[in-house]
């Protein structure tokens, strides 16, 4: 699928060859399993709510081709850009050992991929197993140019539970009908919010309670008695959403490519970036009397924030029975939770919880060697002279971690690490907020909105423990915030609502069994915790996955320092790293 072929041998062994030269340590097996997938990036027409217009998509699909793996696997995609701008892709999830090279976030870890040049991506599998995706990671084009990432277990290995008839991508997105690039022009130039999407998308569609979209509705055919494994996505730029399937009930097995304690519920919630793998069971009734077809429906969650405004549509998809008597009404609709149903949203999460196994251990990092609280805020920078901005009282909205809103370089951040490059960043992002105050309370005075801008990074020592509380704050009215970092998974170890409280919170920390991720939803005036330990060295990216809060500077970057033996250190600077 999407242009995957098998690696001669020859290529085989020449590729383990450029990835020795290149410092990683590939056996030949490795080299020998690596997938080989070509990726074409181009502008391509497509219709939807009765609207023409041009994307850019990979391959011509939308979403874009599956990558698949096993758990070691060593992936090589070529991405050829076809399109009429700069662009990066990013392998979401994956933690890429000693190998940042290839992250993809544009002036992060590289400079982007001009029209016209190709760029290859070696994406090195490590304990990863389930369900991830990969996505552009400049400007907003990911709104389009995205797909799944399917990691089997290793040969010789089976999943916790009983293999699935089918395994079935479900991308949930969002759809614009102006270009997205106009779109991110317009709000650079203006200084206000993102007009709102017209319709949330299963697997590219907005189903058929949308104008037409009947025939292009997603439908997944099932038989009476199998069971099959969902692998869905939030893929959106925007919307945390509520997911379910008529006439069924979903067993969550897994998260960001990591195992869960089964549980089993009638909707998920998943934030943009997550992942979560569910098993269905094809068990409804085979008689004439009932139905044979049930939709299956994401609606967004969201709970009310008066600055805000959002789609709260909802995207449509079909599982039929292909074994039985076809129906003549309807499909069944599920019942979903309202869109503000905050206290449903609360109790999914809270049922996440790592599998621990003896095949699948988990390894809670007890002792915290750095404490860092940092504060999450949309916030406000002057309009500039001789400029008009429709932000709040004529200023331009901006987003900031720790009150510092963070400006993309020129130059990418990792070249400029590596090469000792002056002048590029600052290696003194804050540990705390330069103030404290009631976090949470919305009715703040307006000048607690103002930031400042800078390329900050944290800086630490290998195999340092981090502990990171995220704080959301309510200076311009409190919202979600899903924060993703890369080149790690993190234990998600507590999480609540209010002020974190230092002397009090920790003691509630799961330190037992929490899930393993690489994105967590920090809730609407609430806060969550996590715990890493810093054994990846590289440059990696740590923002908001609400693409226009990252774009407004809701980022920062953890470098992390060489070990001192070999496998704990940074692999050399590849010859072919694009130019900026």
């Amino acid at each position: 699928m999407g242009g995957v072929a098998k690696m001669p041998a020859g290529l085989c062994w020449l590729l383990l060859g450029v990835v020795l030269a290149f410092g990683v340590a590939v056996s030949p097996a490795q080299a020998s399993r690596a997938n080989h997938y070509d990726f074409y990036i181009k502008e391509t027409k497509v219709t939807r709510l009765c609207h023409e217009k041009t994307i850019l998509a990979v391959n011509g699909q939308f979403p874009g081709p599956t990558i698949y793996a096993r758990s070691g696997d060593v992936v090589v995609v070529n991405v050829y850009n076809q399109g009429n701008k700069n662009i990066t892709l990013h392998w979401h999830g994956v933690d890429q050992p000693r190998n940042p090279w290839f992250d993809g976030p544009e002036y992060i870890t590289q400079c982007p991929i001009q029209p016209g040049a190709n760029f290859t991506y070696r994406i090195i599998f490590s304990e990863e197993e389930g369900t991830l995706w990969w996505h552009a990671h400049s400007d907003f084009d990911r709104a389009t140019v995205h797909g799944a990432i399917v990691v089997h277990p290793k040969r010789g290995s089976t999943y916790p539970y009983p293999k699935p008839h089918k395994e079935i991508p479900i991308i949930l997105g969002e759809w614009w009908n102006v270009d997205v690039e106009q779109l991110l022009e317009e709000i650079k130039r203006t200084g206000r919010d993102v007009n709102i999407s017209d319709a949330n998308t299963i697997n590219g569609q907005p189903g058929d309670l949308f104008p037409c979209s009947k025939n292009g509705t997603f439908r997944m055919l099932v038989e009476h008695g199998k069971t099959y494994l969902l692998r869905i996505i939030n893929a959106g730029l925007s919307n945390e959403m509520f997911f379910g399937v008529a006439g069924h009930r979903l067993t969550v097995v897994g998260t960001d490519g990591r195992y869960l304690k089964p549980f089993t519920v009638e909707s998920i919630m998943i934030s943009p970036g997550q992942t979560m793998n569910a098993i269905l069971e094809a068990d409804r009734p085979m008689n004439s009397s009932g139905n044979s077809r049930y939709y299956m429906a994401a609606r967004t969650f969201f709970v009310p924030n008066p600055n805000i405004v959002v789609n709260n549509s909802t995207a449509t998809a079909i599982l039929e029975y292909k074994d039985a008597p076809p129906s003549a009404g309807p499909p069944d609709f599920p019942n979903l939770p309202a869109v503000d149903d905050i206290a449903a949203a609360t109790a999914y999460t809270a049922q996440l919880r790592s599998l621990v196994t003896e095949e699948h251990p988990v390894d809670v990092p007890a002792h915290v060697d750095e404490h860092m609280l940092v504060t999450i805020a949309v916030t406000l920078l002057p309009c500039g002279a001789n400029k008009t901005c429709e932000g709040p009282n004529g200023n331009r909205l901006a987003a900031s971690l720790n009150n510092v809103s963070f400006v993309l370089p020129s130059v990418d951040v990792l070249d400029a690490y590596y090469s000792s490059m002056p002048g590029v960043y600052e290696p003194d992002f804050p540990d705390k907020p330069p103030f404290f105050f009631n976090f949470t309370d919305e009715s703040k005075p307006l000048e607690l909105s103002s930031t400042k801008r800078g390329t900050k990074v944290k800086v630490v020592e290998y195999g340092t423990v981090v502990e990171v509380v995220f704080q959301d704050t309510g200076i311009l009215g409190t919202a979600s915030h899903p924060m993703h970092l890369h080149g790690f998974s993190f234990y998600v170890v507590g999480r609540g609502f209010g002020n974190f409280n230092k002397s009090k919170d920790p003691a509630t920390y799961n330190l037992v069994d929490p899930p393993y991720q690489n994105t967590v939803s920090v809730q609407k005036g609430g806060w969550a915790a996590i715990r890493f330990r810093a054994s990846n060295p590289g440059v990696w990216f740590m923002h908001c996955h609400i693409d226009r809060h990252s774009m407004w500077g809701m980022d920062t970057v953890f470098i992390v320092k060489n070990g001192n033996t070999s496998d704990a250190q940074m692999m050399p600077r590849p010859p072919t790293m694009p130019k900026c």
